[in-house]
C-alpha cells in the first residue's frame, strides 16, 4: 500500500514553509505560476501527488493513505501553511485532522469535507484517455486531435493531455487511470466514519469559485464543525479551477491569508 518518495518540486530559498496539493489529473507544476509569486519570500513545495506526475502509484485510493504519503513528504519541513485544491483539498483537509502538529494554515480551494454524488465527467475522461491508442501515436497534436470529438473544451483536453509523457518503450499515462476510473466513488467521497470527531483548530481559508458548485451554503455546517477558524472566500468569474482562471486574485488572497 505504500508509496514512498513523492516527487516535490521547490521554489524559493527563504521564508515560510507553503506547500500545495493539486488536484485529479493534475500535477504539483500546475500551482507554477502562483508558486512563483509567492516564492519571493517563501519557500513552496509542489507535491505531485501519488498516482500522479512523477510520484508513485498506490494500490488502493484511501483518503487516510494518501494524507498520510504527503504527512511524510512535510515531515521535515515543520508547520507548514498546507494549499490543496478540490481532491488535493481533501487530501490537505484529512492531513490536517490526522496531523495538525504538521499543518500551521490551511487553505481549502474549492471543494468541501463532503461526498459529492457522482463523478460521471471525470470516468468520462478516464474512458476518453485509456482508449486512446498509444502504440498509434508519433506525435502529440495526434492526441490532441484523437481527444476532440470526446473532450471538445481545449483547456481541459490540454489539461488532461499534460499527463501524457513520451519515454524509450513509447509514450504512456503518467497518471494511474485504471485505479482512479475503479475507484472514484473513493474519490469522489469523504472518509467521514474513519476521521470520528476529528477537528482542526488552525486557521483556515475556505476559497470557492463563484461559478462552481463545489463550496455552497449547505456545506458550511460541516466545514465549520471539522474546521471552527475558517472563513470563506468566493472568487468571481471563477469555477472549479480557481488557480488557473483568476490566478493573480487568488495569489492576493493567499498572500493576505499567509501574511496573518
Amino acid at each position: 500500500m505504500s508509496a514512498p518518495g513523492l516527487h516535490v518540486t521547490r521554489l524559493g530559498d527563504a521564508g515560510p514553509v507553503v506547500a500545495f496539493c493539486h488536484g485529479l489529473f493534475g500535477q504539483g507544476k500546475n500551482w507554477t505560476q502562483v508558486a512563483k509569486d509567492l516564492a519571493a519570500d517563501h519557500r513552496v513545495l509542489l507535491i505531485d501527488m501519488p498516482n500522479h506526475g512523477r510520484s508513485p502509484w498506490t494500490e488502493a485510493f484511501d483518503y487516510l493513505q494518501l494524507a498520510d504519503l504527503v504527512a511524510e513528504a512535510l515531515r521535515d519541513e515543520g508547520p507548514v501553511a498546507l494549499v490543496g485544491h478540490s481532491m488535493g483539498g481533501k487530501i490537505a483537509m484529512v492531513l490536517a485532522l490526522r496531523h495538525p502538529e504538521l499543518v500551521e494554515r490551511l487553505v481549502v480551494v474549492d471543494v468541501s469535507p463532503t461526498a459529492y454524488s457522482s463523478g460521471r465527467e471525470f470516468v468520462g475522461y478516464i474512458e476518453t484517455m485509456r482508449a486512446l491508442d498509444l502504440s498509434a501515436l508519433e506525435r502529440r497534436d495526434q492526441a490532441d486531435e484523437a481527444l476532440g470529438e470526446a473532450v471538445p473544451n481545449t483547456t481541459v483536453r490540454s489539461f488532461l493531455l499534460q499527463n501524457l509523457r513520451r519515454g524509450d518503450d513509447g509514450w504512456h499515462w503518467q497518471v494511474n487511470l485504471d485505479l482512479l476510473g475503479e475507484e472514484m466513488d473513493a474519490l469522489v467521497g469523504w472518509p467521514e466514519d474513519e476521521l470520528g470527531d476529528a477537528s482542526y483548530d488552525g486557521p483556515v481559508l475556505w476559497v470557492g469559485g463563484a461559478l462552481s458548485d463545489y463550496v455552497t451554503d449547505e456545506h458550511a455546517p460541516e466545514m465549520d464543525r471539522r474546521f471552527p477558524r475558517n472563513r470563506r472566500v468566493m472568487v468571481k468569474d471563477a469555477g472549479h479551477w480557481v488557480h488557473s482562471q483568476q490566478p493573480a486574485v487568488l495569489t492576493e488572497v493567499l498572500r493576505r491569508f499567509l501574511a496573518r
